[in-house]
């Protein structure tokens, strides 16, 4: 496994700020289960309407954000609608996980060769890669592999070649670590699928074997058709997974259609994760207690950040902030969608977030703010050379389209999009699908992102900077 160095952080001359502590054994990917069969595969998506994922798996004596408990209480309860059911075969995207053929140690080498034919990002462009991929197929297929232990060897090896020190295999032990990610708190992650009169459905493409949800009976390939009696037709992927999440134990009811054309069931389930507030804030008073500045702080990016972040900043707005810190050193990422919904609550509708690009076109897009800011206040956005990845997100967000100067150092330039498969033994693949480009097209990879101002500057000085990157952005 590929641990990053990290480099030592810079003390801001706001005397105020608490160090930031330096996080433990950091890698980064976006988290994905796939189906039983590799043509069946539907993917979680990295970016826009489907949830994504960028891991921080940490060392044992690390804290966890969210952890799933083996042992789940549910209750199901079949709703009074008859049962509907397809004349057609729905193959294996409503089949039980349980009728899944025996796994032999060379189909789950092939399982991974054709993750990668399909969804692996070539950034180094060798154009030789087509033939010396398709080259180790052949050689798979040509090979014995009799035991698990040397297929996975066998995998180590096929995805080394390809020079890419972020698509790596995962243990099945190192793969179950990927569940605390989850973002509903009940073992599931949705994509949004458009069928063939263009509306748009939720699909459970996402299922923790033995999680909560599986447990109750919820089905690859469910649709979600309400939450708690709400109806959740025309909302997002990650609207509906905040509508899951509650505190530990308690009851959430899903009402999923199996399949394309029923049953239909709803089905109560309890939720089993314990999550930890990424989020700290305190407001902070400067020019002789004139002004009020509201001070936050973002761990990492998981399942509670956002929800944490808007009732930081809101609090803080009510305790009378006018001006914001945004403190952002030494994340290294977590949930990519996360850090997408919290670059937003300060953008403009309209404005850009983040393009991304990759083989599939599922990752050649624009993500927009779609609402109104939640704050148009100035803001200063903490960087150093451990801010990456979601948090270069944020941080070239805010940036590129005037809302805050980065004040520290350049960032660490973590800008592949990297998605986790899951193999049909329990272990799992990560590889590097797609890579971020900021709203003024500048790569982040490699490159980072070089802030505004080495030390902290003058708040007269921030409003300054942020009025002429407005007026240069509108002539």
């Amino acid at each position: 496994m590929r641990v990053l160095l990290l480099s030592n952080t810079t003390t801001l001359s706001l005397s105020s700020l608490p160090p930031p502590r330096t996080p433990k054994s950091p890698i980064r990917s976006n988290f994905r289960r796939n189906s039983i069969n590799w043509a069946e595969k539907a993917l979680v998506g990295a970016l826009g309407g489907a949830l994504s994922f960028s891991l921080l798996v940490s060392s044992p004596s690390s804290s966890i954000a969210i952890e799933f408990s083996s042992s789940s209480s549910v209750q199901v309860h079949p709703s009074s609608q008859p049962p509907e059911f397809c004349s057609e075969d729905e193959g294996d995207e409503t089949a039980e996980l349980g009728s899944e053929p025996a796994v032999t140690s060379e189909g789950i080498v092939e399982e991974a060769w054709e993750i990668v034919n399909d969804s692996f990002l070539n950034t180094s462009r060798s154009r030789s890669f087509p033939e010396t991929w398709q080259r180790k197929k052949e050689d798979i297929r040509s090979s014995s592999i009799k035991t698990r232990s040397k297929a996975h060897d066998t995998i180590k090896r096929m995805l080394a070649s390809l020079g890419d020190p972020y698509t790596r295999f995962l243990s099945p032990d190192e793969f179950s670590k990927m569940a605390r990610y989850d973002m509903s708190g009940i073992g599931i992650n949705l994509r949004e699928v458009p069928d063939d009169n263009g509306d748009v459905k939720l699909k459970v493409l996402g299922l923790v074997l033995d999680g909560p949800a599986h447990s109750a009976g919820v089905r690859q390939g469910d649709e979600v058709l309400a939450v708690n009696g709400l109806d959740v037709k025309g909302k997002s992927a990650f609207e509906v997974s905040s509508m899951m999440q509650g505190p530990n134990e308690t009851f959430v009811t899903i009402k999923v259609k199996h399949g394309n054309c029923g049953p239909i069931q709803s089905i109560e389930v309890q939720r089993q994760l314990v999550a930890r507030t990424p989020v700290s804030y305190r407001l902070e008073q400067i020019e002789n207690g004139t002004r009020s500045v509201g001070y936050t702080r973002v761990k990492e990016f998981n399942a509670l950040a956002r929800k944490d972040l808007v009732t930081a900043m809101k609090r803080l707005q009510d305790m009378g902030a006018s001006y914001f810190i945004l403190d952002l050193r030494d994340n290294r990422g977590g949930l990519v969608q996360a850090g997408i919904e919290i670059a937003k609550l300060f953008l403009n509708e309209g404005e850009t977030v983040i393009y991304t690009d990759g083989k599939d076109p599922e990752y050649q897009q624009s993500i927009v703010a779609d609402t109104a800011p939640l704050v148009t206040a100035p803001v200063i956005v903490l960087v150093n050379n451990n801010t990456a990845s979601a948090s270069e997100i944020v941080a070239s967000a805010l940036h590129d389209n005037c809302r805050g100067v980065l004040v520290g150092e350049r960032t660490f330039g973590k800008g592949l999009i990297q998605s986790v498969f899951e193999l049909r033994d329990g272990s799992g693949v990560v590889v590097t699908v797609g890579k971020y480009v900021t709203p003024k097209h500048k790569d982040i990879n490699g490159n980072g992102i070089e802030p505004d101002y080495r030390n902290f500057p003058a708040w007269s000085d921030v409003t300054q900077h942020l009025s002429r990157c407005n007026m240069l952005q509108r002539g």
